[in-house]
């Protein structure tokens, strides 16, 4: 069977460390270090990684050999701005558009997040897969870590 091929987004990697999402965020984390799940970030992760605590920044240190790494590119800031265009997120949360836009150019099954509000959210993920289709892009699943870890009770 094909091992799905996940995008990571900043607050699953933070989440590791967060009470609320700390058990998924790890059961996910340990999924693809045990190379059960592909795991993927981008260079704009790493960058928001850099602003966290040194926790956070040494955990990523760890896994990181365990991770593809995409880097951004004309394509997939194009991408962004268009979600952008279309007022699908507010102007300061570009980056956001910009995790999007990687998981849908670079074809990834599946998006990873905790960010209810402007990723893994109903109504946001209608206009970002409108928004690929229009482009000629495949529609993206998005998904927090929970919906994806395996359930070891099954």
């Amino acid at each position: 069977m094909k091992k799905l091929k996940i995008y990571i987004d900043t607050s699953v990697i933070g989440g590791c460390f967060d009470k609320e999402f700390l058990e998924f965020s790890n059961k996910l984390m340990k999924e693809i270090i045990s190379d059960e799940k592909i795991g993927v970030i981008s260079d704009i992760t790493i960058r928001e990684i850099e602003k966290t605590p040194d926790f956070v920044k040494n955990y990523l240190g760890e896994i990181i050999n365990k991770l593809e790494i995409i880097e951004e590119t004309e394509e997939v800031a194009n991408l962004a701005k268009a979600y952008m265009e279309e007022k699908i997120l507010g102007e300061n949360f570009f980056n956001d558009a910009l995790h999007v836009a990687f998981a849908s150019v670079n074809q990834i099954d599946i998006l990873v997040s905790w960010n209810f509000k402007h990723i893994v959210n109903y109504n946001k993920i209608i206009f970002f897969n409108a928004i690929n289709l229009k482009n000629g892009y495949p529609t993206l699943h998005i998904y927090s870590p929970m919906e994806v870890v395996n359930n070891e009770e099954e």
